[in-house]
């Protein structure tokens, strides 16, 4: 079982994005075969909050568009998926699709890394990427 906590730090209305987070994470859920219980924090924050969170934490003093912070604490909690509904919005229609599949495949991408998946290696970018068009194949949200 999936339990999916849904934050949202910012003005926007939760229930928009409520739907594709957690139709898409249920999705790779049982996509990937997860026998545990597993529990995962979406938390959607403004563009300042991810810019101190990426400065802070990555040293990097940008805003960005989603950061994953995997918890290797627990068995059950995954870890912590921090979303920036600006970039959701400003990515969607810089490559034209709905903002409903930017932030689906954001909290896709960051719920993959929480499971230890990453893009720094060629080879392991291509796992990535694969696992993620086929999982977003599987939803209302490829497009």
């Amino acid at each position: 079982m999936l339990v999916i906590n849904l934050i949202n730090q910012t003005m926007d209305p939760l229930s928009k994005w409520k739907r594709p987070i957690k139709k898409t994470l249920k999705t790779a859920y049982q996509y990937l075969k997860m026998p545990q219980k597993a529990i995962i924090n979406i938390i959607l924050v403004t563009e300042e909050e991810i810019h101190t969170l990426n400065r802070t934490y990555r040293g990097i003093d940008r805003a960005t568009d989603v950061l994953s912070f995997e918890n290797t604490d627990s068995l059950d909690e995954l870890g912590d998926v921090f979303i920036s509904l600006p970039h959701v919005k400003a990515q969607a229609q810089a490559l034209n699709h709905s903002e409903l599949r930017e932030i689906a495949f954001l909290a896709l991408h960051g719920f993959l890394h929480c499971l230890g998946y990453d893009h720094e290696e060629p080879k392991d970018e291509q796992v990535m990427i694969a696992l993620q068009q086929a999982i977003l194949s599987l939803t209302p949200y490829q497009r």
